[in-house]
This record gives structure tokens, C-alpha cells and sequence, in this order.
């Protein structure tokens, strides 16, 4: 299979949306051999358009300036003003329930979970091959985006709090340095009973980790002083990155990873076992589709063993062809 590749210009675009390019097409990627057998064949054989549109709700944002996609990816709980568990838990209630000004502002994730689960089990239902790859590849980074703790918080970039740069710094540039130690490995795709309470479980989880997450990296600032934060040149002044915003330090990163307790590795595999938990359920509730039916016999055959030694790898924890393009 060809590695379809992303030019520089559009990665660049790409820098502040939650979990990177690294990390959802960590998250899409995974995701494909935590699947049953006859789930896990088909999604193999279209494993690198998956992986490649995993950013694909990002650049609908970025690229063609979707203005009605940016809220998808977020839900600022603080700024409904009422408890959690007293938001609107399907899409038609929050519809009556909040202004679409409101939504915009605040953001609709957990609806858009839904919704798009529901296009998911529809596409399943019609066996339409297409619809199946792309549905996929989106809903996953929506979950994606449902597990990074500042994407349920009106504090997303810690300018409340006087952390600007904390978002990108724990969501891109921690799994892009430490990701390599990650074991990736996570339980097999399970049926989920409640698509709309777990949906609203995840986020309310997430949520609980955004306070902690910015406590950590105050007191990891706190210990290490300001002249330890960023990188430097030769005059002292601090390193701008292409988006003009400071560079962390070595120093700052390692810290702040190991102060984390793991919490990036957690969220990401978490990631992970829910991508392939709601692609599995949309498949059953599909009535369980012949996906083998979609593809050529000779593709399938053409990729067995090469499914076989990356489900292998991934058995212990590893990810195979995960190694960025050069022309990248």
C-alpha cells in the first residue's frame, strides 16, 4: 500500500488542532487492529486513508474555512452554565434546549459524536464503501478531540490562568517527543449498550482532567522558573516557533511529561479503545454487514501478511509504517 503524504504547507495549518497530525493518526491507525477479524481486514486494507483522514475535520476548519466546524470540536462546559450532567444529552434536545449562537460560541462535541455515529451506522447499513472509510476516519477524530481534557474547558489555551501555549504543548508536542515509549496495545472493540450515555461519559471523564492538567504545568513552571521554560539563542532571546508563539524547552517538556503521571499516554489509548469500540458498534447495529464483499479478494490477499505482522507488532504494543514521509 502507498503512504499517501501531506505537503508542509497544509501540516502547518494543522499545528494547533487537538492531538496533532502525530496523534490522531496514532489514535485512527491503532484504532484498526483493536477490531474484531471481519472488521479489522477491511479496515486494513484502507488503513492509510484512515491514518491520512484522521485531520480531515481539521482541515474542513483550517483549510476551506468551515465556519460550522470549528464548535464540533469542542465543548466549553463552563460557559453553559449549568452542570454537566444537566446538559441536553441527544441532539434534538440541545437544539431546544441552546441558541445556535450559543452552540457556535460554546461548542457541540458530544452532539457531533452522535450524529456522526448515527451517518456511521447508516452508511454500514447501506454498504456504501465510501461513506464507511470517511465516516470512520471523522468520527474518529472527534473522539479523539473528546479525550483532550482542554477541549471541555472555556480555560482551552490556559489564558485564564496565564499558560498561554499549555493546549499544543500537552496535545502535540508531548506525544510528538515521547510518543515513541507509548505502548499502544489496548483491549479488543466491545459493544457499546449506550451510544449517548457513553458518549457523555467520555466527556465528563475528559473534563476531570483539565483543572489537573493545568495544576501540574503551574507547578512544573513554578519549580523549573521562568528562564528554564523556553529555548533560547545565542542572545538569550527566546526561540519563536513558525506560528511565532515561544518554544518550549527540552527541559520544561520532560518535566511536565513526567509530572502528567502518564495522563497523555492514558488519554491517547483511551482514544484509541473508543474508536474502536463505536466503530464496532455502529457495525453491529448495522446488522453486522459482509464488509468482505466491498473489497477486491485480491487486495485482501495482496495484505495478509502484511496484517499479520503488523497486528503482531501492534499485539506488543508498537505501531509498523507509522514512520513520517520524507517529502512530509
Amino acid at each position: 500500500m502507498k503512504r499517501l503524504t501531506i505537503p508542509a504547507s497544509i501540516i502547518m495549518l494543522f499545528a494547533l488542532s487537538s492531538w496533532g497530525i502525530w496523534g490522531h493518526e496514532h489514535i485512527n491507525h491503532a484504532a484498526v487492529f483493536a477490531l474484531p477479524e471481519k472488521m479489522r481486514v477491511f479496515y486494513y486494507n484502507h488503513i492509510d486513508f484512515i491514518t491520512i483522514e484522521s485531520t480531515g475535520p481539521d482541515m474542513k476548519r483550517s483549510v476551506y474555512s468551515d465556519k460550522s466546524e470549528g464548535p464540533k470540536h469542542f465543548i466549553d462546559i463552563e460557559g453553559y452554565d449549568r452542570p454537566l450532567d444537566s446538559l441536553p444529552r441527544t441532539t434534538a434536545n440541545k437544539s431546544k434546549a441552546f441558541a445556535d449562537s450559543t452552540l457556535q460560541k460554546y461548542g457541540s462535541l458530544p452532539w457531533q459524536i452522535q450524529d456522526m455515529m448515527a451517518k456511521l451506522t447508516k452508511a454500514f447499513k447501506d454498504k456504501h464503501k465510501s461513506e464507511i472509510l470517511l465516516l470512520s476516519a471523522d468520527l474518529a477524530h472527534y473522539l479523539g478531540d473528546a479525550h483532550m481534557p482542554l477541549h471541555t474547558s472555556l480555560n482551552y489555551d490556559g489564558k485564564l490562568t496565564n499558560q498561554p501555549g499549555v493546549h499544543a504543548f500537552w496535545e502535540s508536542r508531548l506525544p510528538e517527543q515521547f510518543g515513541d515509549t507509548y505502548n499502544l496495545n489496548t483491549r479488543e472493540a466491545k459493544f457499546i449498550d449506550d451510544v449517548t450515555k457513553e458518549t457523555w461519559r467520555i466527556i465528563k471523564n475528559t473534563h476531570q482532567l483539565a483543572d489537573t492538567l493545568l495544576a501540574i504545568d503551574r507547578q512544573v513552571r513554578k519549580t523549573l522558573g521562568d528562564d528554564k521554560l523556553y529555548k533560547k539563542d545565542d542572545q538569550g532571546n527566546v526561540l519563536k516557533s513558525k506560528y511565532n508563539s515561544p518554544i518550549q524547552s527540552d527541559e520544561y517538556a520532560k518535566a511536565f511529561h513526567t509530572a502528567l503521571n502518564g495522563m497523555v499516554e492514558a488519554q491517547l489509548k483511551n482514544s484509541i479503545t473508543a474508536v474502536a469500540d463505536f466503530w464496532y458498534t455502529a457495525w453491529v447495529n448495522a446488522g453486522k454487514p459482509d464488509l468482505s464483499k466491498l473489497d477486491d479478494p485480491e487486495l485482501t490477499a495482496d495484505n495478509k501478511a502484511a496484517l499479520a505482522k503488523d497486528y503482531a507488532a501492534w499485539k506488543k504494543g508498537k505501531l509498523t509504517k507509522m514512520k513520517p514521509d520524507s517529502d512530509n
